[in-house]
């Protein structure tokens, strides 16, 4: 069995964690932390965990647990870890972060985007981008391995096939995407409170939201990445626009170029002409659909992607991330259906 800690268990991201492994059969959880829950039972403070998790939350001591287990999931926000992960850690133990501190590479952008200080920059050429469709065999290698954004998987992989293929005109990418409200953690905030985001949607950080380097890094282009606010729960839908170089190409071009990229994938499923995705049809899965539609009249294409933010955009890849790491099937744990309803 593969030995796991969550650090950070108390989060959304991290009990989904924590939801997720139950379920995997060549994993258990030996450790949950919470610095604001220590000493707590973790059934309850998430009731659903009654009788199938019994164990207290514990205060983090990063030595320790690497000397205890097998990996260790970093559920933290950005500008911790790399506070607690050190080059002598990585000789023990595996490392999946959850957060920001290791998905850019650039020491520097790191710190324009999210205003702090990077505190283990001699990492950020080892860490792993963790967008496993695209990297699985770094993957396998790594010591520590930087788990994609949810805005950020779900627009690089709606993205890359053409992108990579030369497909469209980059200079012209647009991502619209919406998200539910868990995406934007646990943490009291006023702008995710019941009364201020019901029956409402709202644009935010536009042009300056903290996943654009990341995209932009990924994919090699620039964009023009607008995120907003829905009033639901969990979910991302995120829809791009950009102008195809070559108006002659037909929908079966295109769906044949995605098909090339992901046919042979398990987790992304590319939806047939005039079916676009929806956020309720990965809901509680780690599946990313995606469709196109090309328009005519303006020679623009739209490609639109949908994932579970909490699963396939957080936990459910952390997952999938341990699986190659350790190698094992990597839908191992994760290949639940869609609750849809």
């Amino acid at each position: 069995m593969i030995k796991t800690a969550i650090v950070g268990a108390t989060g959304y991201v991290g009990e989904e964690l924590a939801r997720i492994l139950t379920r995997h059969p060549l994993a258990e959880i030996s450790y949950i932390t919470s610095h604001s829950y220590a000493g707590q039972d973790y059934a309850g403070i998430y009731r659903n965990f009654n009788r199938i998790i019994e164990q207290k939350c514990v205060e983090e001591n990063i030595e320790e647990l690497s000397d205890r287990v097998d990996v260790l999931f970093m559920a933290l926000p950005h500008g911790i870890a790399c506070k607690k992960i050190k080059p002598a850690i990585l000789e023990k133990v595996k490392i999946i972060d959850l957060g920001a501190d290791f998905r850019l590479k650039s020491r520097e952008i790191y710190e324009q985007w999210y205003n702090t200080e990077h505190e283990a920059p001699e990492l950020l050429r080892e860490a792993v981008y963790g967008l496993c469709e695209r990297k699985r065999e770094e993957i396998k290698e790594a010591r520590l391995v930087a788990n994609p954004g949810c805005y950020t998987t779900c627009s690089i992989m709606t993205l890359l096939p053409a992108v990579k293929e030369g497909l469209i005109d980059t200079g012209t990418i647009f991502i619209d995407a919406k998200s539910g409200v868990t995406g934007a953690g646990r943490s009291l905030n006023p702008g995710v409170h019941f009364a201020e985001c019901n029956e409402s949607i709202k644009a935010y950080k536009i042009a300056a939201h903290r996943h654009t380097p990341e995209i932009e890094q990924e994919l090699g282009v620039k964009i023009t990445f607008v995120p907003h606010l829905i009033p639901m729960q969990r979910g991302i839908l995120s829809a791009c626009y950009a102008k195809l170089k070559d108006k002659t190409l037909t929908h079966e071009d295109i769906n044949q170029v995605y098909l090339e990229y992901y046919g042979k994938e398990h987790f992304v499923r590319v939806m047939e002409k005039d079916v676009y995705p929806e956020t309720r049809w990965v809901r509680g899965s780690n599946f990313c659909d995606i469709g196109m539609k090309i328009d005519g009249r303006t020679g623009n294409i739209i490609l639109i992607g949908a994932i579970d933010n909490l699963v396939k955009g957080a936990s459910g890849q952390a997952v999938q991330n341990m699986n190659i790491m350790f190698g094992l099937d990597e839908r191992m744990g994760v290949d639940s259906v869609p609750t849809c309803l």
